[in-house]
């Protein structure tokens, strides 16, 4: 490869901060240019960042040859048609999550990768985790065994968010299950060997945010125009007979600090959770239990910035997508199959 990889960010508020300082630390990439649709923010964001090639449309970084990566972190709606217009340019495209807000535009997207020839990956960061990374290699490794049934749970007390473009469905496409659902959901899933989602039953809620006075710790009141649910609830059933049990919510009653993320899995040889890192084992002989805690050595950088260094890397290298799309279509399959399930009232086949 001659030269660095050249970045465009589309969408420089909010989440954009957050990939900055992998660009400025990857070997292999170097962020040049930004789009946004507000000129204050976006003339703001290059002063600060010392970036000069700065648009209003994002179609102007697409058709430029100099650019080689496209970095989407725009609201979620919009994710799908910015990706497939930018992969038909020609451009390789990391994605914030969710890839899109429905199987079906993920699928168009998966549609626009394969005629491009370019790669795709969706910014799930708690992969990048050393935690993440840590029991991961223990699980591929056979600590667990089989792994038949799994808990995960990312829950929220009074922590919405209270912008349009997370309350709004026109804007995000659905409440905590497309925010952060899709982060316990893709790291329990990749857990376990990304199993293939057949059937779901779930729930869908918005019944806190409709009290008088409902509001977040972190935007004070509830807007009234809210249109997505605030808590959701799936027992997912797997093709290798695994089942999975998921929860999310921006304002359950629930017992927490800010926000309360876990996964346990449980397998034929063993159970872990994270983030603790705990591997439980049972010695059948002595008819003893013992846990034992992994040594965690992170990444130095922080995940979303890790997340971009490693994009790049995998491009240079000629390598696949660190996130593969076909896995972010499984997530987006649950979550749907639970809107769904709400519904029509029973279990749905996915």
């Amino acid at each position: 490869m001659a030269g660095k990889l050249k970045v465009g960010i589309v969408g420089v508020g909010g989440i954009a901060g957050t990939h900055l300082p992998g660009w400025a630390a990857s070997d292999d990439a170097e962020l040049v240019a930004g789009s946004d649709v507000n000129e204050n923010v976006l003339q703001s964001w290059g002063e600060s960042n010392g970036i000069s090639m700065l648009v209003a449309d994002p179609a102007e970084l697409f058709s430029n040859q100099d650019i080689d990566i496209i970095d989407i972190c725009t609201p979620n709606m919009y994710h799908a048609p910015l990706a497939i217009a930018a992969l038909a340019a020609g451009k390789h495209v990391i994605c914030e999550k969710p890839l899109a807000p429905t199987p079906g535009a993920i699928r168009d997207m998966i549609a626009a990768r394969d005629a491009s020839g370019k790669t795709l990956m969706t910014a799930q960061h708690f992969r990048f985790e050393g935690s993440s990374q840590a029991l991961k290699r223990e699980i591929d490794a056979g600590a667990l065994g089989d792994v038949y049934h799994a808990r995960g749970w990312m829950l929220r007390r009074a922590a919405a968010p209270t912008t349009p473009g997370f309350v709004l469905k026109e804007h995000s496409g659905g409440g905590p299950c497309i925010d952060i659902g899709v982060h316990i959901l893709d790291l329990t899933l990749w857990m376990m060997g990304n199993p293939k989602p057949v059937a779901v039953s779930g729930v869908a809620r918005n019944t806190l945010a409709r009290k008088d006075g409902a509001f977040s710790v972190w935007g004070g009141a509830i807007p009234k125009e809210m249109d997505v649910a605030e808590m959701a609830a799936g027992f997912i059933r797997f093709d290798n007979g695994a089942t999975l049990v998921l929860e999310v919510s921006w304002l359950l009653h629930h017992d927490t600090q800010g926000e309360d993320m876990q996964m346990w899995l449980y397998g034929t040889d063993g159970g872990s959770h994270w983030p603790t890192c705990e591997i439980l084992k049972t010695n059948y002989e002595t008819k003893q239990h013992y846990n034992t805690l992994l040594k965690v050595t992170g990444n130095q950088l922080e995940p979303h910035a890790q997340e971009c260094v490693e994009f790049a890397r995998a491009i240079a290298a000629g390598a696949p997508s660190p996130v593969p799309a076909e896995q972010s279509l499984q997530v987006l399959t649950i979550l749907d199959g639970i809107y769904r399930s709400q519904e029509e009232g029973r279990e749905v086949t996915l």
